[in-house]
């Protein structure tokens, strides 16, 4: 009896192709179903492992990165944690540029990667565990003075192309093809790439997909609004700088503005009825998906992420001792 095998090459071959669970315990008091891809069964344990692998293999084949050439990126966790995975198969040093308003977790997770991790101090207005945009343009300036002096590939995930060709690519179509249909999207924007991506796949593939921008309540900057608190709870995006570079605002159907109450519920729940262990931001799209059954699209199918794990959140109070 012959016995079929199929050998990967390396963890970056395990990037993608996430399973697809609906949330039925969640809804069952709403109309409706709400589907959520599980991206933090990547590798890095979020879906950041994703736009790490195609910046990186888009700038090898455009010729922008050269053997052994340093990477260097700003990031809240995630996109490090990926780019150090990538770049430690395809041997690149990394180096990861970060707050130290983000979880411990991230750095530790990416020193054990391989990475080389360099933590920025906080403005001295914000809030200990709370990155605000002001925080992350110092980060940003160290960046941009590391590059310099080390001659680094920058694997940028607010400006390159990767950052949402992963998710036009893979992300969008494996959610359709797993689904089989969606009435709407919606998504909590960081750098904006999944929406960027995943929003413009399913238009192109049904204009009648709706699909929305998630950000904090107090922080809805896309949306137009005023900044009332910038040191909102809800790691990963929200951070006061409008991002929408990458995003056609011709794909945005709406805005759902979200609590950091409703986003700490929410992620909670999922893990105590769903057993789904996921950050901040997976709350903050469940809760987001839950007012659009209560409203707009009562008895539809919603799609979302749940963007990274819950360990990478066992400092903060997130996860009550």
């Amino acid at each position: 009896m012959s016995r079929e095998t199929h050998l990967l090459s390396s963890a970056i071959e395990t990037i993608g192709n996430t399973p697809l669970v609906e949330l039925s315990r969640l809804t069952q008091n709403y109309n409706g179903r709400i589907v959520a891809k599980l991206e933090f069964l990547n590798p890095g344990y979020s879906k950041k492992d994703r736009i790490a692998r195609q910046i990186i293999e888009d700038a090898e084949n455009n010729g922008v990165l050269q053997p052994r050439q340093p990477v260097i990126e700003l990031t809240s966790g995630n996109t490090g944690t990926g780019l150090a995975i990538v770049c430690a198969a395809k041997n690149y040093p990394f180096i990861a540029v970060m707050s130290r308003g983000n979880s411990i977790e991230r750095a530790r997770m990416m020193k054990a990667l391989g990475a080389e991790v360099i933590l920025v101090d906080q403005c001295p207005e914000s809030t200990p565990g709370q990155v605000s945009g002001a925080d992350l343009e110092l980060v940003n300036k160290r960046v941009i003075e590391l590059i310099e002096e080390r001659g680094a590939f920058r694997a940028d995930q607010f400006k390159l192309e990767g950052s949402w060709r992963a998710h036009y690519i893979n992300t969008g179509p494996e959610i359709l093809r797993q689904a089989g249909a969606i009435d709407a999207f919606c998504d909590f924007v960081g750098s904006g790439g999944t929406f960027a991506g995943c929003s413009k796949f399913f238009k192109e593939t049904n204009p009648a997909i709706n699909c929305f921008i998630v950000e904090p309540s107090s922080a809805a900057v896309l949306k137009g609004e005023k900044v009332t608190n910038p040191n909102h709870r809800i790691q990963g995006g929200g951070y006061s700088m409008p991002q929408l570079t990458l995003i056609d605002t011709k794909n945005i159907d709406g805005f759902i503005k979200v609590s950091d109450e409703d986003a700490i519920y929410w992620t909670r729940q999922l893990a105590q009825k769903e057993g789904l262990f996921a950050g901040f931001s997976a709350g903050a799209n469940v809760a987001a998906a839950i007012n659009l059954l209560q409203t707009t699209h009562a008895g539809k199918t919603i799609a979302v992420l749940l963007c990274d794990s819950g360990l990478k959140y066992l400092s903060t109070d997130l996860w009550p001792e």
